[in-house]
């Protein structure tokens, strides 16, 4: 054998060969791990992802992931921040050019905003419910960079209606900034152009708004549960622990102790477990807005008026359950998965509903377009809810007024 074919022997014998690829690590790879990280977190909740999903999602193993990030935390923490910093210097950089008109320079902070918004959807959607895992000295940095996004929507719109008070510039950028985040609350397809014109123009009929005067709203008692309901009192009291610490910061037993139980074993008297309690509270929510849905209709001489009189049911409804519809927003990933399927047809049934309705007073609109606004004034309820809770500047007439804008782009008939 000569020299030659003793070589092409040991390489055919060491499995090299002249085609093999060679693996090199992406120079992108931080990118990639933070995209699939947005996604699982996005889908599943900080709680609900471990580093090995992450892992197995990229195709690499959990040491590589490792030798970028030490923790899930770490790697939560950084794409939560990340994005953080990109809405307070997209605003930032739009809000730079004095020369502009007030108008001009309200459009481009908005439309500054959206593009980044839409950039980082998946993202977005943990800075809107998972926040609240972050570190107390994260969170604080994360409220600040959303101080920073707010504080120059409320400048820009002070610049463009000069009447309007301090309070009411409040409530107006919240809307503004609940309308364009809403995106991260679905998976509507539509293209990012379309998306883009249909947020700006929801935001740009908010600017109009003349809202209500501000009065104070009696809060709604809430029913009072006889002794003999435990399964009804055990709902409460889990929705409201689920609402303060979040779904995986509480247990059974904690349930039991709320509801004035003597023992965790007695909740099983009534329910399988807690996810079984989450999976009620979740059906409730999702009957509440659907079963609304065909009385209106029938009761409405046109789909304007349906839409009107869903809109003060929804708001109605919310400000009586706050808990209830924060929860509905926030925990969907800990509801079991047999469960999951009908509750997310029972919510896509009444989005339908209510954007065919929608079409039906404003016929230029594509489905997707309307169901991106439908998402949108549902979220101004439960964000405006956060931000200023039975407070006279988010009465539920203000609320309405502000659905009925991002909806029909004008107060109703």
């Amino acid at each position: 054998m000569n020299v030659d074919n003793r070589r092409t022997a040991r390489k055919a014998s060491s499995g090299d060969s002249a085609s093999r690829e060679i693996r090199r690590r992406p120079k992108n790879r931080r990118a990639q791990i933070a995209a699939a990280s947005a996604s699982a977190f996005g889908a599943l909740g900080y709680h609900g992802v471990s580093m090995d999903d992450i892992a197995s999602e990229l195709g690499i193993s959990s040491a590589a992931l490792y030798r970028h990030y030490p923790s899930k935390y770490a790697l939560f923490q950084e794409e939560l921040l990340r994005v953080g910093r990109a809405m307070t210097e997209a605003v930032e950089r739009s809000d730079q050019d004095a020369e502009q008109s007030a108008e001009q320079r309200l459009r481009q902070v908005l439309e500054a905003l959206i593009a980044v918004t839409i950039e980082n959807r998946p993202t977005v959607t943990l800075v809107r419910w998972e926040g609240r895992y972050l570190e107390p000295e994260d969170q604080a940095t994360l409220a600040e960079q959303q101080s920073v996004v707010l504080s120059v929507l409320g400048s820009r719109l002070a610049g463009l209606r000069r009447e309007t008070t301090a309070d009411d510039l409040r409530v107006l950028r919240a809307a503004l900034l609940s309308t364009i985040t809403s995106i991260a609350d679905h998976h509507a397809a539509i293209p990012v152009k379309s998306l883009s014109q249909i947020l700006l123009s929801a935001c740009l009929s908010i600017t109009d708004a003349e809202l209500p005067a501000a009065h104070t709203v009696e809060p709604v008692p809430a029913v009072e549960i006889p002794d003999s309901f435990k399964h009804e009192l055990l709902l409460r009291k889990a929705v409201e622990l689920f609402h303060e610490r979040g779904y995986p910061n509480v247990s059974v037993e904690d349930i039991a102790t709320a509801a004035g139980l003597s023992a965790a074993s007695a909740v099983y008297r009534f329910y399988r477990g807690k996810s079984d309690i989450l999976a009620a509270a979740f059906r409730r929510a999702a009957e509440r807005v659907s079963g609304a849905i065909g009385p209106a209709v029938a009761a409405a001489p046109d789909s304007e008026t349906a839409l009107t009189a869903l809109i003060e049911q929804y708001v109605t409804g919310s400000f009586a359950e706050r808990a209830l519809t924060f929860v509905y927003y926030t925990e969907f990933q800990h509801v079991p998965a047999d469960e999951r399927t009908a509750l997310r047809n029972i919510q896509r049934l009444s989005v339908e509903e209510w954007a065919r309705l929608l079409r039906e007073v404003r016929p230029e609109l594509t489905p997707a377009e309307s169901r991106v606004l439908v998402h949108a004034a549902f979220a101004i309820v439960i964000d405006l809810g956060r931000a200023f809770g039975n407070k006279p500047l988010a009465a539920p007439d203000r609320v309405q007024l502000l659905m009925q804008l991002v909806l029909f782009g004008r107060p109703s008939r």
